[in-house]
């Protein structure tokens, strides 16, 4: 990445796509500051990555000229809805690891799937708060950052969905937010411009995490039905947000999505 530290925040990191990512950037040799709310759960991400980073060094020692250090972490717990926190991890950022290179603003919560009139405000509120407040808050933590460091830019990749382009049956809430971040993911493009800071997203389909558990038993259809759903390897997800961070900031993913083949979503409902 040109003249940018691989340095990256990346939210949701204790488990599911947030876990993955962090492991293939560590492994690839960037620092990596894990924010979630759990400590414990970034705490065993952490852990997985230094037992990652000592694997490639032992292979590395037996001849593997091909391994590649692992970046460091820093575990910093933050609830995403609070500006406090916000501030408080792009600080701890700062002071622990220097210029910013990526935010993967990705820490995110489904909601119940209820039908339309039976969600309430609170659960509404919960979702609109960690899933587009969040996003915001950790892009706007960002984006001061990259625009005020030297030598000035960077990257932030938005975790949207499939959702951000066609609904589920009750999702109203998650699908309301998703959409939401397709806008913030423009803004941020257009607005990061003048300061070298590129803006896009990545569209998961079905990834194999503790969220998405269900699709192996069976969830409702556009027509009623419930329906076995194919899932794919998180680690697909991980390497495709990869290749994206290590583009050149003069190149950019506007929108990429990743998706298990053969799930319903091309001719959804």
């Amino acid at each position: 990445m040109s003249e940018i530290q691989k340095v990256a925040v990346v939210t949701g990191a204790g488990s599911g796509v947030g876990r993955a990512v962090a492991l293939a950037l560590t492994g690839a040799g960037w620092s990596v500051a894990l924010a979630g709310r759990r400590p414990e759960a970034l705490e065993e991400t952490a852990r997985l990555a230094a037992e990652r980073a000592m694997d490639a060094g032992d292979a590395g020692a037996a001849g593997d000229s091909g391994a590649l250090p692992g970046g460091r972490t820093l575990v910093v717990p933050a609830d995403v809805t609070r500006p406090e926190d916000v501030d408080r991890l792009f600080a701890s950022v700062r002071s622990g690891f220097g210029p910013l290179g990526l935010l993967f603003n990705n820490a995110g919560m489904f909601g119940p799937p209820v039908p339309l009139e039976d969600l309430t405000y609170e659960q509404w509120r919960s979702v609109v708060d960690v899933n587009l407040t969040g996003a915001f808050l950790c892009a706007q933590g960002a984006f001061r950052a990259m625009k005020e460091q030297d030598p000035q830019g960077g990257r932030i990749i938005n975790n949207g969905s499939i959702s951000a382009h066609v609904p589920r049956p009750n999702s109203v809430a998650y699908t309301s937010t998703k959409h939401a971040v397709t806008g913030l993911t423009k803004s941020l493009s257009l607005d990061g411009r003048p300061y070298r800071i590129a803006c896009g997203q990545i569209d998961i389909g079905n990834a194999a995490t503790e969220m998405t558990a269900r699709m192996t038993t069976g969830v409702q259809q556009a027509d009623g039905t419930t329906a076995v759903e194919p899932v794919m390897d998180v680690t697909d997800v991980a390497r495709t947000v990869l290749h994206m961070a290590g583009l050149p900031l003069e190149a950019n993913v506007q929108f990429a999505t990743v998706m298990a083949t053969a799930m319903p979503y091309i001719g959804r409902g």
